[in-house]
């Protein structure tokens, strides 16, 4: 019986190395936009698949520029369609694995009352600083121009502009006062208080966030799994409950 035990124990040791060396790490650089939804999706993942996700978070643009010199980034989940289909046009990224994985929302938000329900207060002009992500590296700032733009706004407001390196930086700068209103990204002021004016999708270019395996990870089955869990029902309804839309 003792034997009969042991062999039982050898054998289940045997059928448990091979599991513990599927784990894999994945590496993903993550739209800044996203941090809160993708750490949600990120610990879901982990739980679900014994993986493990290093995320590192930042403008679109800055990334994009990284992964061209060859930083290790196994996924890229863009602010934008942009960023992925000049990777992939370049030879960068796995064919066939770029998708959208959200569609982002612009909101006006002050950590006060002071934005109306129909953002008003942007021609009455009422403010010393309005914050945006920088257009250059951050789609949501691409979009805020954008907005202004169709608004008339641009030229009379820019004297008052302040940008943000990414939008979680311009997220902050409104957070704490160092501008008194800005432009971010729906899922970053959820349910934070304040006061906000969805922007009507018609003055912006609607925001497509994309995915894309990255050659470094192709053949990194932690990368690959990681694709799939972000089109899970799982993993979509984390990114829906942060106020973007799923299609």
């Amino acid at each position: 019986m003792q034997t009969l035990s042991r062999l039982l124990l050898i054998a289940l040791a045997l059928f448990a190395v091979p599991a513990l060396a599927r784990a894999e790490e994945v590496r993903v650089a993550v739209a800044a936009n996203f941090t809160d939804t993708a750490r949600l999706i990120a610990s879901a993942f982990e739980k679900k698949t014994g993986h493990t996700v290093t995320q590192s978070f930042g403008a679109s643009g800055q990334f994009y520029a990284q992964i061209k010199n060859g930083a290790p980034f196994d996924v890229f989940l863009s602010a934008d369609a942009e960023r992925p289909l000049r990777l992939e046009a370049e030879g960068l990224t796995v064919k066939g694995t770029r998708f959208v994985y959200a569609y982002g929302k612009l909101v006006l938000w002050s950590a006060d009352r002071r934005v109306d329900a129909k953002g008003a207060v942007l021609s009455k002009g009422t403010f010393d600083k309005l914050a945006i992500a920088d257009p250059a590296a951050a789609p949501y700032g691409v979009a805020a121009v954008e907005t202004l733009t169709r608004l008339g706004l641009y030229d009379r407001l820019q004297a008052k502009i302040v940008k943000g390196g990414n939008i979680a930086q311009t997220y902050t700068f409104v957070a704490t006062g160092a501008a008194e209103l800005g432009f971010v990204a729906l899922s970053q002021v959820q349910g934070k208080g304040g006061s906000s004016w969805r922007v009507p999708a018609h003055l912006y270019t609607p925001i497509d966030q994309q995915a894309v395996l990255l050659n470094t990870g192709a053949s990194n089955p932690a990368a690959r799994a990681y694709m799939a869990f972000l089109r899970s029902p799982e993993a979509v309804k984390i990114i829906r409950s942060h106020g973007y839309e799923v299609r």
